[in-house]
């Protein structure tokens, strides 16, 4: 084993190595030891116990690959910096277009509101964070939507009160908005932010009365809405 990478915690230092080579793609234990330089007894014994704790696992051939928990703890790490990221783009949003901006994630058949930051004064849409809405209506619905698998998105329209064409301009403009959908009286802007695989993960959005936003709310605040979910994908793919 490399001693340059040494922390100073042995046993740490040799599972980092085990992890290290199975990036690689699989490995027989054998492979490991080769790769590793650890003894065989030690390198099986930091497999099994990574095993354990679902960081390593066996493919059909028995041979060991990385677990499925490094994917769950990747998953959480773009959540954190997305969330992270997301008080000063929001904010800035809001003061851009003078309106309530919003983070939705979606969770199962629901949406639910991540962050915000909320016009000062004046009438306004006020989501708070934590607020679980509807997949059925509003434009960040559509967003959260519109980029699914077939079979999801074929699911999701029942009951929508927004269409299969109403999607499909979603994705032609990278864009959606939505006018007494959710709420009467409310208009709203919405964009996707983007994870890794290009995967749809958020929704930010710009809501308000319709009186300000109009019935086109789109032609005032699409480029703004789009400027900032761009950031948050940025933010979301940046390593560390």
């Amino acid at each position: 084993m490399d001693n340059s990478n040494s922390s100073g915690v042995g046993v740490l230092d040799k599972a980092a190595s085990v992890l290290n080579a199975l990036e690689a793609g699989p490995a027989t234990l054998a492979t490991l030891v080769q790769m590793t330089g650890l003894a065989r007894p030690t390198a099986h014994r930091l497999a099994v116990a990574l095993e354990h704790h679902r960081l390593v696992a066996r493919d059909m051939q028995g041979r060991f690959i990385l677990g499925p928990r490094l994917a769950e703890l990747a998953v959480a790490a773009g959540e954190d910096r997305l969330l992270a990221a997301a008080g000063p783009i929001l904010t800035h949003l809001r003061d851009v277009t003078g309106e309530s901006a919003q983070l939705y994630r979606r969770q199962g058949d629901m949406r639910v509101c991540v962050a915000a930051a909320e016009r000062l004064s004046g009438l306004r849409d006020t989501v708070p964070v934590g607020a679980t809405l509807p997949m059925s209506a509003g434009s960040a619905a559509q967003v959260l939507l519109a980029w699914e698998e077939p079979e999801r998105l074929h699911r999701g329209l029942q009951g929508a009160r927004f269409t299969a064409t109403t999607l499909a301009g979603v994705r032609r403009r990278g864009w959606a908005q939505s006018v007494a959908e959710r709420e009467p009286g409310v208009a709203s802007v919405s964009a996707p932010v983007r994870g890794p695989g290009n995967r749809v993960v958020a929704a930010v959005s710009v809501s308000g009365p319709i009186e300000r936003l109009t019935r086109q709310p789109g032609r005032l605040f699409a480029p703004a809405v789009v400027e900032a979910a761009q950031r948050l994908t940025e933010a979301v793919r940046r390593a560390g």
